[in-house]
């Protein structure tokens, strides 16, 4: 069976349906290059929203629809009493330099302009979905991986953080920038940052709007694995073969920290909805600076540094 992007079809698995069982190896979609590799029992998915190098609504619900694949499939399989198809799932992008730049700021400052407070709780609560989705490693024994070989800011670090494991390579920046526009990560950033590095670090990192290199992350812990710049797949190939051989014991102790201290879905719409409120809030000369990020975001997709990006949020 083939996914392919067709939004009726997307919209009804955003809803909650979930297609039945498929060989994971025959998946396609529009946003999003996979793969099955049966050697090792890893999913990989690479990012490629296409122009936008940030978390479009095309891109979130192919997302989604893999989701729910890999969750019904998954199911069946243990239903059935068979060896599950895989043990890891890695999610990256194949663009260069960039991970992901978060949300679709050009949408939020349309919505604001418009006060559609509703499309922008949409919105919202469809990124937390897909994040969530994550966050839950599909409801089966299986260790997630963000693999960043690139820039992950806004939204685009609350992906990385839902993972059970982020490996990064040396030269990613990371970063939140919505306190620069008068606004807050409002996708999970809070939830899954105090819960790895405490409420007031948390807070630090979010009110103050720097990036951070891969090393300072790693040196607070937020970064697992570092790695040298090019050696990002390499790092989590040699980090499968290291762990694989206890790999139920890691995907159980991954169970144990989800309900030790979990993020329910129900915690992040919550936010969600606080967020998208806030947002109602901002200033002409905020949805200004947004404005300039938005165009800075698209102009990434050819550049190779971050100037850009600085003189955008000044």
């Amino acid at each position: 069976m083939t996914f392919v992007s067709s939004t009726p079809a997307l919209l009804e698995v955003a809803q909650g349906s979930t297609p039945a069982p498929v060989s994971l190896s025959s998946l396609r979609f529009e946003t999003l290059e996979t793969r099955l590799e049966a050697d090792t029992a890893s999913f990989w998915a690479s990012m490629n929203p296409g122009p936008k190098p940030s978390f479009t609504r095309e891109l979130l619900r192919d997302i989604l629809a893999q989701q729910a694949v890999l969750r019904d499939t998954l199911r069946a399989e243990r239903e059935a009493g068979l060896s599950p198809s895989l043990r890891y799932y890695v999610m990256g992008s194949s663009l260069p330099g960039i991970f992901n730049l978060g949300g679709d700021l050009g949408h939020f400052a349309d919505r604001i302009r418009s006060r559609d407070l509703a499309s922008l709780r949409r919105y919202g609560h469809l990124c937390v979905e897909a994040i969530h989705g994550n966050a839950e490693a599909f409801r089966s024994p299986v260790v997630t991986i963000a693999m960043v070989q690139g820039d992950a800011l806004g939204g685009g670090f609350e992906c990385a953080l839902a993972f059970d494991v982020i490996v990064a390579e040396r030269s990613a920046k990371f970063g939140l920038p919505e306190i620069l526009f008068n606004l807050f990560p409002g996708m999970g950033a809070y939830s899954f940052l105090s819960r790895r590095i405490g409420a007031v670090e948390a807070e630090k990192m979010i009110m103050s709007g720097k990036l951070y290199t891969a090393e300072e992350l790693h040196a607070m812990g937020v970064v697992d694995v570092l790695a040298e710049d090019g050696e990002g797949e390499a790092a989590v190939r040699r980090y499968i073969d290291q762990h694989s051989r206890k790999h139920n014991a890691q995907q159980a102790l991954m169970r144990v920290r989800r309900r030790v201290n979990p993020v329910t879905l129900e915690e992040l719409k919550d936010v969600v909805d606080i967020w998208a409120e806030t947002a109602m809030g901002v200033t002409e000369m905020d949805l200004r600076k947004m404005v300039r990020l938005t165009q800075a975001q698209e102009k990434r997709i050819n550049a190779s540094s971050q100037p850009a990006l600085a003189r955008a949020i000044a």
